[in-house]
């Protein structure tokens, strides 16, 4: 048997699941993050920049039929985190998602894993960084400067931040999601004012008039709201956040199911919610991808400055989403470094205990970005959207099936499920694969960008496969040291 096969059994079989060690992975670890930490991570996973500055392109293109779009995500969405949350409660872990697939996929499916949410969050980094970018040149005193010099700039300064210390992450993110859900709540109050006023935006009156003299529900049909998932999926992307962030709480079993279960409220309030209030404010197809939905209404009312308060926010968001990044594949290439699925340097933890080699690799792949601002800063964000999509869903999948093999060692009497479950296994999570497949598969109806990224799977395979090959050594001289240690 060669040292593989060797390392696979040792790590998936059902004896092993049943007296599974802490993952190696989580060593070293402050646990510095706190309840309302822990908590405001989840917000601001939720509200980030797929709905700030994405939500304006696909309201643009799909019309008001994108809150149903957002519903039925959210709705799956909420599963995969359910499913995730409960994992996290039957063994909490930094490594997350790439600790489980180790456990019940085997490292081959942890390195799987651990790969494709290090292309979404590197590709996240890169959308985000446009954004910045984008927002920034929303003031005329910054629109002289190139677009890349921008994205570099705030590469730079979240890079700084994020090596400090987990606390300080965590104290950034605590802040990043009162300002975004104080915001977000702000603009729903002054957007029900203008409801209740009538009071007329760019000329307009706003109701059910502004959807119905515009082509309805579905003004361009129902093709244009299918094709927008995998944006819609995008802007869901980080929720699973609140299992990364577990690892470094100190009491997990009280945090995260808080967590969970409040997703699902802010998915319909805030997503569903404001796209609503948006269509009705305005005539979608005044929307577009170039600029944040929230800034198009306010700077279309007599209040001074909204504008520009709104704009100040949402790049406060997209530089909270690319802290958010840089945070957690710093862990998740960690727990795979340990096993031997990463670089060695991405092991390496400075003095305030931060993972700095996974958070360096993935602020490189973040300088390609800058390149792509370069070279079309016009398409930049689209085009990285897309492929974080391939990224974010495949780790979707892989959660899932993790929790159907833990359920299925549950019935077999080798684990204990937690009181805090995910319904209706196995037939939810064979439904949430089911529609995220479905979700990748209506990319190809996209011929100017979801059917190049579809294309692009062949290569990243090809990347898979080299990559595993070439840290084959390193894998196994760790594989050889845990039987060493086991028999002993």
């Amino acid at each position: 048997m060669s040292k593989d096969a060797v390392n696979t059994a040792a790590v998936a079989s059902p004896a092993d699941v049943a007296r599974t060690p802490a993952d190696a992975g989580d060593a070293g670890y402050s646990k510095d993050l706190k309840p309302r930490h822990v908590n405001m991570i989840a917000i601001g996973g939720a509200i980030g920049t797929g709905l700030f500055l994405g939500a304006g392109g696909r309201l643009h293109n799909a019309g008001p039929a994108l809150a149903l779009a957002y519903l039925v995500c959210g709705v799956f969405a909420f599963f995969v985190v359910r499913a995730l949350g409960e994992l996290v409660l039957y063994r909490p872990s930094s490594g997350s998602f790439v600790s489980y697939a180790r456990e019940f996929l085997g490292e081959k499916g942890a390195y799987v894993a651990g790969w494709m949410y290090f292309l979404n969050w590197s590709t996240t980094g890169i959308a985000d960084i446009t954004a910045i970018a984008l927002y920034t040149h929303y003031w005329s005193f910054f629109t002289s400067i190139p677009q890349w010099v921008l994205a570099l700039i705030a590469l730079a300064v979240v890079l700084a931040v994020n090596l400090i210390s987990v606390k300080i992450f965590g104290e950034m993110e605590f802040w990043f999601a009162i300002i975004k859900v104080a915001t977000l709540v702000s603009f729903m109050l002054v957007g029900i004012f203008l409801l209740a006023t009538q009071h007329k935006v760019g000329g307009q009156t706003p109701g059910l008039s502004v959807i119905n003299d515009h082509g309805g529900f579905f003004p361009h049909g129902m093709m244009p709201v299918v094709l927008v998932m995998q944006g819609v999926i995008f802007a869901y992307a980080a929720l699973e956040l609140v299992g990364v962030a577990a690892g470094e709480t100190a009491e997990p079993e009280k945090i995260v199911p808080r967590a969970v279960n409040s997703i699902m409220w802010r998915v319909g309030l805030f997503y569903v919610g404001s796209v609503v209030l948006l269509t009705l404010l305005l005539p979608s197809s005044v929307y577009s991808g170039d600029q944040s939905p929230f800034v198009t209404v306010l700077s279309k009312i007599d209040i001074q400055g909204a504008g520009d308060v709104m704009n100040l926010v949402v790049l406060t968001a997209a530089m909270s989403s690319l802290n958010s990044g840089l945070y957690s594949t710093g862990r998740i290439l960690r727990s795979m470094a340990m096993a031997g699925s990463a670089p060695r340097f991405t092991a390496r933890m400075n003095r305030s205990q931060v993972p700095y080699g996974g958070i360096m690799l993935t602020c490189a792949v973040c300088v390609l970005g800058v390149g792509l601002n370069y070279l079309v800063p016009s398409q930049a964000f689209e085009i990285v959207l897309n492929v974080a999509s391939l990224g974010i869903i495949s780790t979707w999948v892989i959660i899932m099936i993790c929790h159907l093999i833990f359920v299925r060692r549950a019935k077999e009497g080798l684990l204990t499920r937690p009181s805090f479950k995910l319904w209706g296994s196995p037939v939810t999570e064979i439904v949430t694969v089911a529609f995220l497949i479905a979700v990748l598969g209506l990319m190809w109806d996209d011929a100017e960008v979801g059917r190049k990224t579809l294309l692009l799977i062949p290569v990243v395979a090809v990347l898979l496969v080299g990559g595993w090959f070439a840290l084959r050594r390193r894998r196994d001289t760790i594989a050889d040291q845990e039987l060493t240690d086991l028999s002993k």
